[in-house]
């Protein structure tokens, strides 16, 4: 029979502000620990492994400017391994597309604008007539 912590998955956004209390060359690798202690904590396990897209979104930045909150999809398997990775919430993207309007411009504007002749034909013009 299937226990209720089989395959648990959760999304969380963690803050990681405190990390901008510790000094500015150790930053990056706080909020690697501040996100470990926070799945120890929220998931009741001690095996915590992070994503590798996880890892390269914190590092991004550099060592001093990491990230100051990050949403994250938790999973916890039958062994008690808990799994942090990105949370990508694309379904709603796909479900609510985004309309592109087109402006069309209106027919005497652009007959207007074909009958004109270019700037640079009209300063040739301009520079002909007096040297005559």
């Amino acid at each position: 029979m299937a226990t209720v912590e089989d395959n648990l998955t959760r999304v969380y956004t963690i803050n990681l502000g405190r990390a901008w209390l510790t000094p500015q060359y150790k930053r990056t690798d706080r909020v690697i620990n501040i996100i470990r202690e926070f799945a120890e904590k929220h998931m009741k396990s001690d095996e915590i492994k992070l994503d590798q897209d996880l890892n390269r979104q914190i590092w991004s930045r550099g060592k001093t400017h990491p990230p100051r909150n990050v949403r994250v999809k938790m999973t916890k398997d039958e062994d008690g391994v808990v799994t942090v990775s990105l949370y990508e919430d694309l379904p709603a993207a796909e479900e609510a597309p985004v309309e592109e309007k087109k402006v069309e411009a209106e027919p005497a504007e652009t007959a207007a604008a074909a009958e004109e002749p270019a700037p640079e034909a009209k300063a040739e013009e301009k520079t002909e007539a007096p040297a005559k």
